[in-house]
């Protein structure tokens, strides 16, 4: 009894944010008081308040581009991440553990630590403020986990399928397309849905390499347009930006849970 006292508490302090969230976002913009934060309003603004916070940011575009950015580099992740986990378990690429260290050794370092070299680099290439730029980084930071899962992966699948279609004739390409892709297919798309939230959600890399409206990622975005609060921009208007956006995320892993589970479960091998 005691127990389940404490785990309900518990929980209700883990809500707590999320329900100043939900409350907030939802009253109207010029009703916001913060001495009753915690009680609803009984008005219910929420979309009104994300048509304006789209007309004040110009969010259209920075969702274009977040879905271009989320989409395209998590589909290039996998697939050089499969690339490599093919290539150093089944074609038994020599040293092929220390190129696996070499791809994923990238990840012990804070992204941190990346922001002024990617920034003279991106500025010296002419990729600085490109969607070009925004999805080749995006690649590069999601390759080792793709590369980690799906080395596992085909660690624990028999050698012999690999054989067999090469005494059948195929090529080491055409088997990898053919063969071990198609079986995959579940860790590919729990990695997929992982790094897609990762990029969705991402605010670091957009404020250090992109600045104009058409590149910036939506959360630089929002970002920008709650630091203009105090400027005049209501907090619910913010709040509801943020929590409209962030729906898409909790979609896609809601829809696709089961599959998730057994992606990285198979991942684990």
């Amino acid at each position: 009894m005691i127990r389940r006292a404490v785990l309900v508490v518990l929980g209700l302090v883990w809500l707590g944010p999320t329900y100043l969230l939900l409350v907030n976002a939802a009253r109207p913009a010029g009703s916001y008081d913060p001495g009753s934060a915690w009680v609803p309003s009984g008005d219910f603004a929420l979309f009104e308040n994300f048509a304006r916070a789209l007309d004040s940011a110009d969010l259209t575009q920075s969702l274009a581009s977040t879905a271009l950015y989320s989409f395209v580099s998590p589909l290039l992740g996998v697939l050089v991440g499969a690339l490599a986990g093919y290539t150093i378990v089944v074609l038994r690429l020599r040293y092929g553990f220390w190129w696996f260290l070499l791809i994923f050794g990238g990840t012990i370092f804070p992204s941190q630590m990346l922001l002024v070299p990617l920034f003279v680099g991106y500025s010296d290439a002419g990729l600085y403020d490109s969607r070009l730029g925004m999805i080749l980084i995006y690649t590069a930071i999601n390759v080792p986990l793709a590369a980690f899962v799906l080395r596992n992966f085909y660690s624990g699948v028999a050698f012999s399928i690999f054989e067999a279609a090469r005494m059948d004739g195929a090529s080491t390409w055409r088997i990898f397309w053919r063969i071990y892709l198609p079986i995959s297919a579940s860790a590919l798309t729990a990695v997929f849905i992982l790094e897609f939230t990762f990029i969705w959600n991402d605010l670091i890399f957009g404020l250090t390499l992109t600045q104009t409206e058409e590149v910036r990622p939506v959360m630089t975005a929002i970002a920008g347009l709650m630091t203009d609060v105090y400027a005049g921009t209501p907090v619910p208007v913010g709040l509801a930006a943020g929590l409209v956006v962030s729906l898409p995320t909790v979609v896609l892993f809601l829809a696709t849970q089961r599959l998730f589970a057994r992606g990285l479960s198979l991942g684990s091998v």
